[in-house]
Order: C-alpha cells, then structure tokens, then sequence
C-alpha cells in the first residue's frame, strides 16, 4: 500500500496546551475561539478570574440559549471556592468542559444519549449517589480481596471517603482496568509503593486513564489531576465505566455463541453483532420474558423495571426451582424488589443493590443486576447450527478484529458525539466518519448537505459516504477506485484502508501543529521517515545500539528498540531488570505488554495490542513511534533535556522549544519509502 504525502491542509498555527487529554477534547478551531475570548478578557482586566467567566460564557453559542449568568456562577461555586481566584487557560478550558456537560444535560443529554457507556461521563452529576458507591465498593472489595497489594487496603468502608481517598494514588484504577479486561495493563509497570511521590502517582494515573480509553471508557471531562484530587463525581464515573465494561464482557458472539438463539435469520445475526453490548442484554431479557408470557417489552434500565414484574417474571423463566409464584403474586413493588433480589442470591448473584434501588429505577445498578444474572444463568441452551455457522463467517479474523477494535477505540476517544460499538456496522450511514473528519480536520465537512441519523432513504447514507470519500480525496488519500457506496455497503478491506490513512493524517498533523508552532511558519509536511529517522536518532544520541530499518523490520518484534526508545525520551520510566532478550515468543509477549504500558504510562494514547508488536504490524509501529515522538516533543518543562530550551508562547507561559528535535529532521526518500509502503 502505498500512501502519498499530505498537502498544506492546515493555514494556522495550532493551539497547544500541556495535558495532552484536554487538547484532544478540543477542535483547533474551538481551541482557538476559547483562546482569542480568554487573553482578550486578560488584556482588558489584567487577569481572569472565575468571577470574569460567567460573562464570557454567557455570550458563547452553545450557553446563552441554555444558562443565565447567575447559573453559571452558581455551577462554577460548586468547583471554586473563591470567585477572585485566578486562573489559567487550561483551568478556563476545564470550566468550559464542566458547562459543556452541564448543557449537554439540560438539552436533553442529546449528545450522549447514543450508548449507556457515554451517557455515564458526559453528563456531569456533582451529587453522589450513595447507592452506587456502595455497589462499586462491594465489587472492589470483592475482587480486589485476594490481591497482594490492595488487600491491605480492603474492604472499603463505603460510607466513608475512602474510596476515593484510597483512588488518589492510581493504584485502584489500574487493578480495576486489569480485572474489567484481564491483561490490559502490565503489573509491572504500575507503581506500587506505600508512599508515592508526585511524579509516580501522576504516572499511574497517566496509565490508569489512556488504559481506560484502550478498554472503551469514555473519559471525557476526566484529567490526571481530578484523580489526584479525588474527585468523587468524576472518580465514581470512571468506576462505572469500567465495572460495566467487565460486567458486559461475555455479551457478543465471540464470548457466548449461543446468542444466536436470539434472532430468528441471518439478517437478524447481522443486527446483533453490531448491537451495543446493554442492547443485546435488553433483546436477552425480552427472548426470556415474551417465552412466560410477559406482555411488555423493556426498554431501558429504569422505568421499564420499577416494578420489579420483569424481574419477577425473569427468574420464573431462568430459575424456576428458586423462583416460585410469591414474586409475582405480590401487590407491593417493594416487597416484589425484595423477594427477586432474595432469589437472585440463591444463584450466587450478589447484592449490588437494594429494593429501593429497583423502585426508584437506579439505571446504572439495574444494569449491573441484569448482567449479573446474564453471568450466572443465560437460559439459552440450543443452538441453531445453520445461525452458528452464519455467525461464524460473519466474525473477523484476528488481525482484522485487532483492527476494528483499535480503530474503533481511537474514534471513542476523540470525544465525538456518537459512541462506535462495531466499526464496520457504525460507520456505514458515513455520519460516524464525517464527526471524525471534522474533528481532525476542522472545517472539512460541509454539515449543510449531511443526513443525521436515524436516516432512511438509503440514498442520503450514499450522499453522506461521498462526501467522507470527497473530504478523504482533498486530504490526499490514496481513495483510487474508490466510491461513497462501498462505504454503505459495508467493504471492510476498504473501511479499515480509509480508517488507517486518516488515523495516520492525525497523528502527522499534531505533529506537523507542534513544529508549526514552535517554528512559526508551517514548514514541511512531517513525513514516515521523519518519524523514522527521529526515532533512530533518538536511541542513538541515548547511547544504545538498536536502530530500525523500517516499520516493518522483524527485529522489533523482541520490543528491544522500542523499550530503548522509550528509555531515551525518559530514563526514568523503564525498569531494565524487567525486560528481557525477546528471543522466545514467551519473551517477546513480555517485552511488548510492558512497552504498551510503559508509553501509556508516559502520556501516550495508543490502541494497539501486545500481538500487533509481536506480529510487526507496520501501521500499529508507525502510530507507536509517532506517539512516542510527540510525546517527547511535547513534554513539559521540567522534563525537557539540554537539547530543547524553553520559549515564551504568546501568553507568557513556558512552552518548549522543538525546534532542534523537529525542524532538523534529515529528510530521506529512501527512507520514506521504506517506511511507508508495505
């Protein structure tokens, strides 16, 4: 495959700010609007303060229809104490992110009503819900008892701060990720001390939240110094998130292939593999009601089961040797909720919530109580051998799962409205894509001429799909031979090729804003072999040996170069007494979990999985050094060794200086082929 260089796309130099997660939840051009209102609100009053804000919001599009002045200085009172504090951009930026949800919630939750998952941290709540936290407290302390370093901090007292206390050091979140999705983070790599400084602490949680985004959390609205804060909302949130993902693991095909049972042909085989994992939990309890003759179809999580008859009804058709007519006799829902949670125990379902919960319609706990009786007793047994086999082919091969899902995990964590549960089923409509490009290339997209979903008139998905090909074609992706209705027609080879080249577009981008920004002119167009040749450049100068020929040279398949690399941006983050040759498979599976959070654990966001560095998948390689290299060149400070001094931005404020690291690179076109072309 080969890939051509980008033209100038981008006429302005970006925006920059520290923490990489609150750049990413920003468009340049809204980056660039908020900055322009925040230094001309400092230009006339000195400084900025929490009490100038409710002003500057108020005027901003996305308020003024939704808040009046004085809610959006009692919304800011609820984070700052003191309305004559001063505050930075990036603290302006998070007040923003704050309101944004808020408005997101009073509209009607319209961004994030698209999956169970968003919704949970998009909306932002500040009030606790106790109930929740006793749930998620007595699952910590039930998985987490046996563990060697969190036993001494179990069990948590749930009515008591403790757990969020306990969540200041990082620890708990990571061991959270690894059972929700075993293997996501290497142990090893987590920093595990009774007393943690600032620097290793700030590292777990580093690991903690881009290991989130590589399971399918959102974190939107969610930094590394809200953790350390212990935040309780925002700390609760995250909990959920990856409680849910694990109490959802085993709700597809792959997992529980007896989930065919639950459509009736192929076609309907096709819908479920592309359902989001609490829609197919809703279309398993409807298969098992509508059998005992329930009536009523559930349609969420709340209100459909107040009154404890689905559950009821449930049990009798899964459990009946422990269910019994009593449930359903009764008059009282209370007393309904607690005779279902009384026979729920007997199939070793824990007691997550209470009879109040379920009257009060508790979403994200009744959730949790239907997955857990999914866990425990599914009730599907026959298997159509005809739906099987269609299920079957209808799976990916591994390489191709291993990229729709780092595909899909990378759209999520951009922060765009629609949460992607199947890439090759979500994105078919061409509204998924345009939402990306958009984001990565502001200003692209021509919303005028798009179809939002639900859309039916299949013509208006093939318009939508034209313009995604239209956009890729001006962005110079290779797209020869290529139409909008391979697209709605669902091509995977073609959807996973056009996926790569616009993954690829961002990474070169943010690099190409960091060198623009630090040059101030635009300069060249960052190339494969810049990274190439930087990186190399890079490991070398360290003093090491290892030198790759190109991002498909088998030699990284030990993790060698790669643990080198990292080492040479930070000496501090690789332990070399955990690393090994890389000569056996067992080996190179070690060396390549540990570099995977190692890099995460620096500030990385990155998707890939140990088998992709094992394996040598080129492209998995390119964005792994890519990230790596802007990574280096955007770390702060404090950090930055001799070769890149800092510089005064246009604000005031230190920013580094890549000039010597980008500007410099020695541009090779052996070496971009190399790179570049499989």
């Amino acid at each position: 495959m080969c890939f051509l260089f980008f033209s100038n796309m981008s006429g302005f130099v970006g925006v920059l700010v520290s923490d990489q997660w609150l750049q990413s939840q920003f468009t340049q051009v809204e980056l660039r609007t908020l900055k322009s209102k925040y230094v001309s609100e400092r230009t006339q009053s000195g400084r900025v303060t929490v009490g100038n804000l409710p002003s500057i919001f108020k005027k901003l599009k996305g308020f003024s229809e939704l808040f009046t002045e004085v809610e959006i200085k009692d919304a800011l009172a609820e984070s700052y104490q003191n309305m004559d504090e001063e505050i930075d951009f990036e603290s302006f930026l998070r007040a923003h992110l704050n309101m944004q949800g808020r408005a997101i919630a009073k509209d009607g939750g319209s961004k994030s009503s698209s999956s169970f998952l968003k919704a949970a941290t998009t909306t932002v709540h500040h009030a606790i819900n106790e109930s929740e936290k006793a749930s998620y407290v007595a699952h910590i302390n039930n998985y987490l008892a046996e563990d060697k370093f969190m036993s001494q901090f179990l069990p948590i007292d749930p009515s008591t701060n403790a757990l969020f206390d306990l969540a200041k050091d990082g620890v708990l979140l990571c061991k959270l990720i690894n059972i929700a999705v075993p293997g996501t983070i290497d142990e090893r790599a987590i920093n595990t001390k009774r007393v943690l400084n600032p620097w290793e602490r700030n590292e777990n949680h580093t690991l903690g939240l881009n290991s989130a985004k590589a399971i399918g959390c959102t974190v939107v609205n969610i930094g590394t110094q809200d953790l350390i804060e212990g935040r309780p909302h925002l700390v609760l949130g995250l909990i959920s998130q990856v409680i849910k993902i694990q109490l959802l693991a085993d709700l597809n095909l792959k997992k529980t292939p007896q989930l065919v049972e639950l459509v009736e042909d192929d076609k309907d085989v096709e819908e479920l593999i592309s359902l989001a994992p609490e829609k197919v939990l809703l279309k398993w309890m409807n298969f098992h009601l509508k059998k005992v003759g329930y009536e009523k179809q559930v349609t969420n999580f709340s209100s459909d089961l107040k009154d404890g008859e689905a559950y009821a009804y449930l049990l009798n058709a899964l459990a009946p040797e422990v269910a019994g007519p009593s449930a359903l006799t009764t008059h009282d829902p209370t007393e309904r909720a607690k005779m279902v949670l009384e026979q729920a125990e007997k199939l070793d379902c824990k007691r997550y919530l209470t009879p109040k919960d379920i009257v009060e319609g508790s979403p994200n706990l009744n959730l949790a109580f239907v997955a857990q009786i999914f866990q425990h007793r599914n009730g599907l047994t026959t298997v159509d051998s005809q739906k099987m086999s269609f299920a079957e082919m209808m799976t990916d091969d591994a390489e191709t799962s291993r990229e729709e899902r780092c595909f899909r995990l990378w759209i999520n964590s951009l922060g765009i409205a629609t949460y992607v549960n199947n890439v090759f089923e979500d994105v078919r409509n061409g509204w998924v894509l345009l939402e990306v490009l958009d984001k990565v290339s502001p200003g692209s997209v021509n919303w005028k001429l798009a179809t939002k979903p639900p859309i039916k008139m299949p013509f208006r998905k093939v318009e939508n799909c034209n313009q995604v090909i239209k956009i890729g074609k001006d962005l110079n992706f290779s797209l020869v031979n290529v139409a909008g209705n391979d697209i709605v027609q669902g091509n995977k080879k073609l959807l996973l090729a056009f996926l790569w080249q616009l993954m690829r577009f961002t990474m070169l981008q943010l690099l190409k804003n960091l060198r623009s920004h630090s040059q101030g002119n635009l300069g060249k167009e960052i190339t494969d072999a810049d990274i190439l040749n930087w990186a190399n450049n890079k490991v070398k100068i360290s003093g090491r040996t290892s030198q790759m020929d190109s991002f498909k040279d088998k030699n990284l398949s030990s993790g060698l170069f790669f643990l080198e690399l990292l080492s040479a941006v930070e000496p501090r983050v690789v332990n070399w007494s955990l690393v090994t040759k890389g000569e056996t498979d067992e080996d190179k599976k070690m060396n390549a979990t540990y570099i995977i959070s190692v890099a995460r654990k620096l500030g990385c966001s990155i998707f890939l999985l140990p088998e992709d560095i094992i394996e040598v998948n080129q492209k998995m390689m390119l964005i792994l050094t890519a990230s790596i290299m802007y990574w280096s060149l955007k770390k702060p400070e404090e950090s930055i060794t001799r070769e890149a001094s800092p510089i005064a931005s246009a604000d005031g404020e230190n920013e580094t200086d890549v000039v010597d690291e980008v500007s410099n690179l020695s541009i090779d076109d052996t070496a971009s082929e190399n790179a570049s072309s499989p």
